[in-house]
């Protein structure tokens, strides 16, 4: 596993466990195979463990795992303070980390960010309600070891921010797809310049940068050194020293022994000229088959009448990238006729939805294309005749 400096001088692996996507069974973390997966991860010089206070069980299973195996010391934990439920109430700070403690089972965080930052706005609520004093308390206690904030908005924003407190790191979603939206390279280069170190989120865009459309992966396999997907997405990002850690929500055994071996051999600047092309060649291929800019990231959910916007999302752009006959079936299989069915035309335009976007997407008028796309009349014909007797 190769290391790189968090902004003290203690080493964080450059790869890091992603805590949104356990394996789940009837609505629960899968206990067992998500211990398997994170104990193999840290035998393999994983350190670095990222989840928040709003991912369903997710803190819950990190600490039950970290103290059954004796291994709390051994790793560095991130979580998030869910800066958008505190308000103008003060004691919301203490009560919302008090409670990430107990779930974790831990006395202190080892990196703690202000959680789904999108403009200066959001952090200066923070600040009216002493969230600045705060984290200096806790700081000062050892209680959090290191702040951050995790982003999601346009570059301008994010230097806001940056610049705004002596940060110890921050979070971006970035990939290269994303080289120039939200805080971007320029947030990352700012960011290194003042020797705050970036972790990553949505490495692989959701998934879209693993599953690439069938003119892509032509592509990629004239790659000289053989390399899948995800691998070259991982080396492009950990080929910028400006990269610190970047997390993967690994939910399998196979997964985290990949990653590790990408992470154990990756080099920063070692990319040529040729692989940049193949890089851009890529990009301009997705660029072709992707209708909507989702990431799978789950912000918009619950939604009040459930509606599965992301799985909604996924199969609309399946129409487009594989085919209208595959994103239909896909619809079908995975949303149209389950139990209860997250249709499109089940939304009622209510809005919260768009309210948590990090991508800003106009989530009500998208639905609507989607529905027409997904489910025209007939249909909408066949899937009621097919509830009927399938359910």
């Amino acid at each position: 596993m190769n290391y790189r400096k968090d902004k003290h001088g203690d080493d964080i692996s450059i790869l890091g466990y992603g805590c949104m996507r356990f394996t789940t069974k009837a609505g629960k973390i899968d206990m067992p195979k998500a211990s398997r997966e994170i104990m193999l991860a840290i035998e393999n010089g994983v350190n670095y463990f990222d989840t928040a206070y709003i991912y369903p069980g997710s803190e819950v299973a990190l600490g039950q795992i970290l103290e059954e195996n004796g291994v709390r010391d051994k790793v560095k934990i991130a979580t998030k303070l869910p800066q958008y439920l505190v308000g103008s109430n003060p004691k919301a700070l203490d009560k919302f980390f008090e409670e990430e403690k107990k779930r974790l089972r831990t006395d202190y965080v080892d990196y703690y960010l202000m959680h789904h930052l999108t403009d200066v706005s959001a952090w200066n609520k923070l600040k009216a309600v002493g969230a600045r004093e705060w984290l200096e308390g806790k700081k000062a206690s050892g209680e959090i070891r290191n702040v951050g904030f995790s982003y999601h908005g346009d570059t301008e924003g994010f230097l806001g921010i940056l610049n705004d407190y002596d940060w110890d790191f921050c979070q971006i979603q970035y990939n290269y797809m994303d080289e120039n939206t939200q805080a971007g390279v320029v947030g990352l280069k700012a960011a290194a310049e003042k020797g705050i170190p970036v972790v990553i989120m949505e490495p692989l865009r959701g998934g879209k940068l693993a599953n690439l459309p069938s003119g892509a992966q032509k592509l990629l396999a004239k790659d000289p050194k053989g390399r899948n997907a995800p691998r070259l997405a991982f080396e492009w990002l950990w080929n910028q020293p400006e990269v610190t850690c970047v997390l993967s929500g690994m939910n399998s055994e196979e997964m985290v022994l990949e990653n590790v071996k990408t992470a154990s051999e990756v080099q920063a600047g070692a990319f040529t000229d040729e692989e940049y092309k193949l890089i851009e060649g890529i990009k301009e291929e997705i660029r072709k088959t992707t209708k909507v800019n989702c990431t799978g990231c789950r912000y918009c959910m619950p939604c009040p009448k459930g509606v599965d916007i992301p799985g909604v999302f996924r199969c609309y752009n399946h129409i487009y990238s594989e085919g209208v006959s595959s994103g239909r079936t896909e619809f079908i299989q995975s949303i149209a006729l389950q139990d209860k069915p997250g249709l499109p035309s089940l939304c009622v335009q209510c809005g919260k939805c768009e309210k948590h976007c990090p991508q800003s997407i106009p989530i009500i008028k998208t639905l609507k294309e989607a529905d027409k796309k997904l489910e025209p009349w007939y249909m909408k014909l066949a899937i009621k005749i097919g509830r009927k007797f399938i359910l």
